[in-house]
């Protein structure tokens, strides 16, 4: 049964993990320069996007990888740029929002499979990653529309379930494992093949900004080609992308800890996906497993850690475990709850964090 309770447990936490971060963050710096703090890696790139569009800044070299971002976050920039003049403060603002309606909509879905609520938003807010929440990245933004979807499928209501995938599916091409996830799922529960038209929704986005492109520079898949050109995402078999990380790794320049980093995430990775599979749960094995085998099969491992951010069902999982064994979310935040502190840290000062 789902709990009002939840909704305010997952706000509290929310809001006041903020709270704490900015403090804990804004030490040093003046309210002035603060957001521009925040405008690291990809979120100059989403700003540059809202700015300009997909072809960049006018009079400086295009830039190949920007089709690799979907125009969910960008849009909504541009929006919320009307009102507020700071780009960068436009996006902290807009994961602020989203990240409010993902907690409790985080919290609700772990109610639901019989959790308490506030561990699975506690386990996410403090994974070593979740420094990409409060960004100006789009994890927020994806899992506002994401998690919801889930919940509604969830519950069986699939209208609300398809269209809420399809905003997902315009803010990351995640949204693609999660519109195949939810055909899994309506499979499972033997639904009425009458309401199946509601599955081709969450790909209608995809099919757009392919067609958006291709009809600027005739690539049907320029989002991929995109993040082959800006960021060498290849595909190579698993173990040459596991050779080539752990020689990363192991080397001693600036990128190394990240590259162990990345290390890390793939083992927690895989286990998660045991344990999913372990639990024969076939749609959230689709949703976690696509996503994993696309980014171990990248010529490096890049992301895997941050992408972790939008394995719902592993906060819910973790969530069911701790319902039962208290001392495992203590554990859980004590041990992880430095390392998101660190992480960032690493983030705001221009180091690569994931």
């Amino acid at each position: 049964m789902i709990t009002r309770a939840a909704a305010r447990d997952a706000l509290l936490l929310w809001f006041g993990s903020r709270a704490g971060l900015l403090v804990a963050t804004l030490l040093g710096a003046t309210f002035a320069g603060y957001a521009d703090r925040w405008r690291k890696w990809d979120a100059g790139l989403f700003i540059t996007i809202a700015q300009y569009g997909y072809d960049g800044e006018p009079g400086r070299p295009p830039d190949a990888g920007l089709p690799a971002f979907f125009p969910g976050l960008p849009a909504a920039l541009r929006v919320v740029h009307l009102v507020v003049p700071d780009w960068e403060t436009a996006g902290l603002l807009i994961s602020l929002v989203a990240g409010a309606v993902a907690m409790v909509a985080l919290a609700r879905l772990a109610e639901f499979e019989g959790a308490d609520g506030w561990m699975a938003v506690a386990a996410l807010l403090t994974f070593p990653l979740a420094v990409f929440l409060s960004a100006g990245y789009s994890e927020a933004l994806f899992l506002a529309f994401a998690i919801p979807a889930w919940l509604a499928a969830r519950q069986g209501r699939w209208a609300a379930a398809a269209l809420l995938a399809a905003g997902a599916s315009g803010v990351r091409i995640t949204g693609l494992f999660l519109a195949v996830a939810l055909v899994v799922e309506f499979v499972a529960r033997r639904e009425s093949p009458r309401r199946a038209g509601w599955l081709a929704v969450p790909f209608l986005p995809l099919v757009a900004y392919s067609f958006y492109h291709y009809s600027r520079s005739g690539d049907w898949l320029a989002w991929k080609h995109a993040q082959e050109a800006g960021w060498g995402r290849e595909f190579v078999w698993p173990w040459e992308a596991w050779r080539t990380t752990w020689g990363s790794a192991m080397g001693g320049d600036e990128f190394a800890v990240a590259f162990r980093m990345e290390i890390a995430g793939a083992v927690v990775a895989v286990a998660a996906l045991a344990w999913l599979l372990a639990l024969r749960r076939w749609s959230e094995l689709v949703y976690t497993g696509a996503q994993a085998g696309a980014l171990m099969t990248s010529a490096y491992y890049l992301s895997i850690p941050r992408s972790l951010l939008l394995w719902f069902p592993l906060w819910v999982l973790v969530a069911k475990v701790a319902t039962r064994r208290r001392w495992v979310i203590a554990v859980y935040v004590m041990v992880c709850g430095p390392l998101m502190l660190l992480n960032t840290l690493r983030f705001l000062s221009g180091a690569w964090a994931g």
